[in-house]
């Protein structure tokens, strides 16, 4: 039995009153969270104290700091003041905002600058545009530590040096002295600065009282333009022909400074007239084995070979046809002296011709040439063209005769094939094969019209377009053209007028040029095919063709390819020429490209940047709508038209598959032929008074007598006969006197069966 005073009395009171026991645990628990609390304020009060003494001490502190920095400051712009004082040029310590903190004596006595004045403001009397010049070369001073620029107004010019001193502090020192590169005064010099064209911006005294005026173009000053640095030039309008020596360098924003040196009389005996160098003509001293010893600055020009080592002559020339070695052994050896060479000049930057001519000398025992260069880039330019006017006319003929006789065989072979379908339903094993003779000739007559095309013989079939129509309609085969690497954008010109011509040759153009397109962007790319309408109020001239005023549809083919190099631009449009790899091209493309758009009356031009791509640009007449006419009556359409006619056909065709095969199909449709092979033949037929013929099918170029011709002798006694006249050629075949004939139409070949009888039909109809 346990007893009552083992029990522990806190043990009791938790047994007892377990409430009681939990009051205690919370009492406890507030006096100790109270406890903290006031310590923690304690901590808050003495923290607060130190930071305040630390404020405290940094704000003494950076009162202190600034006023040294302030210090220095002053004392580095009294170091400047000091140092600008007795300055002979204008000198200014402005802030950073621009305003005016100290001048030096001659600025303050000529501006009358007050502290804290914008210097943009004070400088506006002398510069029209202070602000942009001050604010320029602030910036540029402010990355690089200091700028300096030569600026000219339109009194005046200045050297203006600026310097920065740390954010606030900068000196600006405009010098009118001008000293050159030796440091010597240049202001006793005739001196001027020119601006873009050509236009005087400046010039000093001693220029005006050498001139004997205020000049405003180059045109103005010199009697012998072209500029040569370094050269000696004649004065316009000066009393005894005075010569200057003409200094000219690069200051900057497009503008020149020139100083005129003159050249007194007793110096022109000396180097003008007998001098190598003095003379206005290229001129070479070279040795025999090719070494150029000298050369005159007219040469150095011409062939641009600046003021370094000339070097041997071959590196400036090429083309001569031979070993230049073996020709100026020749001519040192006293043989073909004064015979002229073209040569072309290895220039990176333009292609130029020369026309020199070797002079042999003797100096001191030893053989020079001295070579006589004219440029003959112009000349060699002409000759090229008339060149290439005779290839592309010997070609043209040669392509349009091929045609021709492309065209007869294709009617032949087309023909007999339309004659074989007549007799082979869909169900016979040969009616497959013959579909593909006839879809295969329709091909070769395809290219049988680029060829046409390319001798501008093309028979066209013109009607009025819409290019954002004919355009939309051919995107879905240009985008299938220009694969998946090379993205395809239209753009379009909302009121672009329409134009007249041929919807399949147009489309070929556009074909072609995205062709050469994409192939100039092998890595891919982008090509925009745009529209614009454009008028021209003046005539253009460009790459020898002359454009009248009017309204145009420029189309525009752009990539972003390799571009083509400035010697090849001229001859994209020859024929055969490529710039593809063997078997990747034929060069008969862009040469298509040309003949379909001259053909329609319009004109093509091609801009290119190598590296960058190439622009070309079609400029196409706009249509001008006629006023309306009386409605015709409209034609019956082929499929109305009956399956069998009548009349009598007189069929003149020198070649005898195409007669052959056009008499069949005539018969088969109900039709008497008569035929002929030639227009003798077909006149001495029609002698018969008693021969009834109803219409002409005739041939436009035979042997003899063409078409038209024996039509119009015919029709003496026969006037009312129809005629269609058939040709490979294009309609412009006819001749001079073929829109004379009444009651005509024209059938080109190839021609199928069904084209042969429906147009003899509507004829007769």
């Amino acid at each position: 039995m346990v007893q009552a005073a083992d029990i522990n009395p806190v043990q009791e009171a938790r047994t007892r009153t377990p409430v009681l026991g939990a009051a205690v645990l919370l009492a406890l628990a507030v006096l100790s969270l109270v406890g903290a609390q006031a310590m923690q304020a304690r901590v808050a009060e003495v923290a607060a104290l130190a930071a305040t003494g630390t404020f405290g001490v940094l704000a003494v502190g950076w009162v202190l700091f600034d006023g040294v920095l302030r210090r220095r400051s002053a004392v580095k712009l009294d170091q400047i003041d000091d140092f600008i004082r007795d300055d002979p040029a204008l000198c200014f310590v402005t802030d950073g905002t621009g305003r005016i903190l100290r001048a030096n004596r001659r600025a303050a006595k000529r501006f009358r600058a007050h502290t804290g004045t914008p210097l943009a403001e004070v400088m506006r009397a002398v510069f029209a545009s202070s602000e942009g010049i001050l604010y320029r070369l602030h910036q540029k001073a402010l990355a690089d530590g200091a700028a300096v620029e030569e600026v000219t107004s339109h009194a005046e010019g200045y050297r203006i040096f600026t310097r920065c001193f740390g954010a606030d502090l900068v000196l600006w020192r405009f010098d009118s002295a001008r000293t050159g590169a030796g440091g010597a005064a240049r202001g006793d010099l005739p001196l001027m600065t020119l601006g873009r064209n050509g236009a005087v911006l400046y010039m000093n005294g001693a220029a005006r009282k050498l001139l004997g005026l205020r000049a405003k173009r180059l045109e103005d000053v010199l009697a012998d333009l072209p500029l040569r640095s370094g050269g000696v030039h004649y004065l316009k309008g000066a009393e005894t022909n005075q010569r200057v020596l003409v200094q000219s360098s690069d200051i900057g924003a497009g503008r020149v400074e020139l100083i005129l040196s003159p050249i007194s009389d007793a110096s022109r005996d000396h180097d003008s007239r007998g001098s190598f160098d003095g003379l206005p003509v290229p001129l070479l001293k070279v040795a025999p084995d090719g070494t150029i010893l000298r050369a005159n600055p007219e040469a150095r020009r011409l062939i641009d070979m600046g003021q370094g080592s000339p070097g041997h002559i071959a590196e400036h020339m090429e083309g001569l046809g031979r070993a230049i070695k073996d020709w100026l052994q020749e001519a040192a050896d006293g043989r073909g002296l004064h015979r002229s060479e073209f040569l072309r000049l290895t220039r990176a930057d333009r292609e130029v011709f020369v026309q020199v001519t070797l002079n042999r000398i003797v100096e001191k025992g030893e053989t020079a040439l001295i070579a006589v260069l004219n440029d003959a880039t112009e000349l060699k330019t002409l000759e090229a063209q008339f060149v290439q006017s005779q290839k592309m006319q010997a070609i043209g003929q040669l392509a349009g005769g091929v045609a021709h006789d492309f065209n007869n065989l294709l009617t032949a072979i087309s023909g007999h094939c339309d004659l074989l379908l007549l007799r082979h339903d869909q169900g016979d094993p040969d009616y497959g094969d013959l579909v593909q003779i006839n879809q295969n000739a329709n091909r070769a007559a395809a290219l049988v019209g680029q060829l046409l095309a390319f001798s501008r013989k093309q028979t066209m079939q013109p009607e009025v377009l819409d290019l954002r129509d004919t355009l939309s309609d051919l995107a879905h085969l240009l985008n299938r053209l220009v694969g998946e690497r090379v993205r395809l954008t239209l753009r379009h010109d909302p009121v672009l007028p329409q134009v007249r011509g041929d919807r399949r040759q147009l489309e070929q153009v556009v074909m072609n040029l995205v062709v050469n397109a994409r192939d100039a962007m092998p890595e891919g790319g982008e090509i925009v095919v745009e529209t614009e309408r454009r008028i021209l109020r003046d005539r253009l001239k460009r790459d020898r063709a002359i454009v009248a005023p009017g309204a145009y549809v420029a189309v525009r083919v752009t990539d972003q390819g390799m571009g083509i190099p400035p010697d090849k631009l001229s001859k994209v449009f020859e024929p055969f020429f490529t710039t593809k790899r063997t078997g990747e091209g034929t060069g008969l493309g862009l040469s298509t490209v040309y003949g379909i758009v001259k053909q329609t009356g319009g004109f093509i031009f091609v801009d290119s940047v190598v590296g960058q791509g190439t622009c070309f640009t079609l400029l196409l007449p706009a249509y001008q709508a006629q006023p309306a006419a009386a409605p015709a009556k409209p034609r019956q359409r082929a499929e109305n038209l009956p399956q069998k006619g009548s009349g009598v056909v007189l069929l003149v065709e020198d070649e005898a598959p195409v007669r052959a095969f056009a008499a069949r199909a005539l018969r088969l449709r109900g039709y008497t032929v008569i035929e002929a092979e030639t227009a003798e033949d077909a006149l001495h037929m029609l002698e018969d008074e008693a021969l009834a013929v109803d219409i002409f099918v005739t041939d436009v170029v035979m042997p003899g007598m063409d078409g038209p011709t024996w039509v119009r002798k015919a029709r003496e006694q026969r006037p009312d006969t129809r005629v269609v006249f058939v040709s490979g050629y294009a309609e412009a075949a006819f001749g001079e006197g073929s829109d004379e004939i009444p009651n005509s139409v024209f059938l080109p070949k190839p021609f199928s069966l069904s084209e042969l009888t429906e147009t003899v039909h509507r004829q007769l109809s």
